[in-house]
């Protein structure tokens, strides 16, 4: 059920203006974009909005985040009562810090992940009222919409293990640490045993870790204190104190340097975080789940991650398993899918064919449910009869060479995709998600380089 707030999004970039309007649209009643900053105040005195998500960086000026900052009070002038979220390539705290004390609600660093997105506006519309419920709560309220919206599906063996373990993990307060490749499931698993444990009334609060700057991460989970550095003029409480009570899920956590790995290990141990610029503890009541991708155990063996971090975090271990070990579970997601993407497109009598369906349960799908999802979507969108056309991805399945495991994790290394993916997320490496500078660098524009952000989902 969308939420009933109207949504104005100004940006001077084309592609993220879509993306951000295809996306939105999704949740809330009516979205409005904008591309040229000279429109502001027009469109601010002909409609009401609840919120506006505001650009910090336009063609003049790339990186001070002067000229978001005069919209912002434009913006604030014209309605008084408008949330503003503010949004930029360029996460530096002390601009995220101005920007706030202008007035804006929020603060997000491009490119974001959507369901990051969503719980900031979210968050930046009812900041003004205090929420005890789930039903209040604007960041448990995403997370159940989330998880009704697509459930945990798989009728496998090795699915129903990981529903079992949910299940006896849920009734506890111990962490949690979830391994799995892109695209599995994690957060959803996450949500899942927020859901079924005695803090489902309490909010359950996402930290992308790899979306945060070192500069802004420790600000971002401890809190800061009015003063801690300049411009600093308003405390902030940070993603645990937010949390207190109940469940944290730190996803993508070996994105985390060693410095902050310390800090984060005393925070847990200790049940207490200090916010940068303070003298005292502030104690937390959190449930902590933790999510990555990655192999922590090689980490741990290369020196990349601290082995006592790792012996804290993973009380109870769930690996969630990749669609290519569960195959048997294809045919229940496609027809969920389909099912889902025909409601939300209004495409009436869409099925796929049993030659279509088997032809699918034998691919490998390296991009696991989330790419067997958008694939169900895209042949939605696209679909001019009543069958669907998977074509492409049956293509490229069938001309694909049969290899051993080992084969096809040596030759994934040369695979044209797999090589621009992993230049890409060097380069934002590189450049600590500056994408202006990394785009350079890689001898793209941005809306070239936002596009293939979209394409490989980071």
């Amino acid at each position: 059920m969308k939420q009933p707030y109207k949504i104005l999004v100004l940006d001077d970039n084309h592609d993220i203006l879509i993306a951000s309007r295809i996306f939105l649209k999704q949740h809330f009643a009516q979205v409005v974009t904008i591309q040229e900053p000279a429109l502001l105040l027009t469109t601010l005195n002909s409609e009401h909005f609840d919120l506006l998500l505001l650009d910090m960086n336009f063609s003049r000026d790339t990186q001070s985040g002067e000229e978001g900052l005069f919209y912002l009070k434009q913006a604030l002038k014209a309605q008084p009562e408008l949330k503003v979220v503010m949004m930029t390539a360029y996460a530096a705290l002390p601009l995220a810090v101005k920007a706030m004390q202008s007035g804006a609600a929020n603060f997000i660093a491009k490119p974001w992940q959507n369901e990051q997105l969503l719980q900031t506006l979210q968050q930046a519309l009812q900041q003004s009222s205090q929420y005890t419920s789930a039903q209040q709560n604007p960041t448990l309220r995403a997370a159940s919409e989330n998880t009704a919206t697509i459930p945990l599906l798989g009728e496998s063996p090795a699915m129903q293990q990981v529903l079992r373990t949910i299940e006896k993990v849920a009734a506890t307060d111990a962490n949690v640490l979830l391994l799995g490749e892109s695209g599995t499931g994690k957060a959803l698993v996450a949500q899942a045993i927020h859901q079924a444990s005695k803090r489902t009334a309490a909010p359950f609060v996402s930290v992308d870790m790899g979306s945060l700057s070192t500069s802004l991460l420790e600000s971002e989970l401890f809190g800061h204190k009015k003063g801690a550095f300049t411009d600093a003029k308003s405390d902030y409480a940070g993603r645990f104190v937010e949390a207190s009570g109940g469940t944290l899920l730190l996803d993508e956590l070996a994105n985390l340097a060693l410095p902050q790995q310390a800090k984060l290990l005393t925070a847990l141990q200790n049940r207490t975080v200090v916010p940068v610029g303070a003298s005292q503890a502030v104690a937390v009541d959190i449930r902590l789940i933790c999510a990555t991708n990655e192999n922590l155990y090689q980490a741990v063996t290369e020196g990349s991650f601290r082995q006592d971090l790792l012996y804290r975090i993973n009380t109870v271990e769930i690996v969630l398993p990749p669609l290519r070990e569960r195959k048997e579970d294809i045919p229940l997601l496609l027809d969920w899918y389909l099912e889902h993407y025909s409601q939300r497109y209004q495409r009436d009598a869409l099925h796929i064919s049993a030659a279509d369906k088997r032809h699918l349960q034998s691919y490998d799908w390296p991009g696991n449910v989330r790419q067997l999802a958008h694939a169900v979507e895209r042949a939605v969108v696209l679909a001019e009869a009543n069958m669907l056309d998977f074509s492409q991805l049956q293509s490229s399945a069938q001309n694909a060479p049969a290899t051993t495991a080992s084969e096809q994790e040596a030759d994934t290394e040369f695979f044209l995709e797999f090589v621009e993916e992993k230049t890409i997320r060097q380069a934002l490496q590189y450049y600590q998600g500056n994408v202006s500078q990394a785009a350079k660098a890689l001898g793209l524009t941005r809306g070239a380089l936002y596009r293939r952000l979209e394409k490989y989902g980071l």
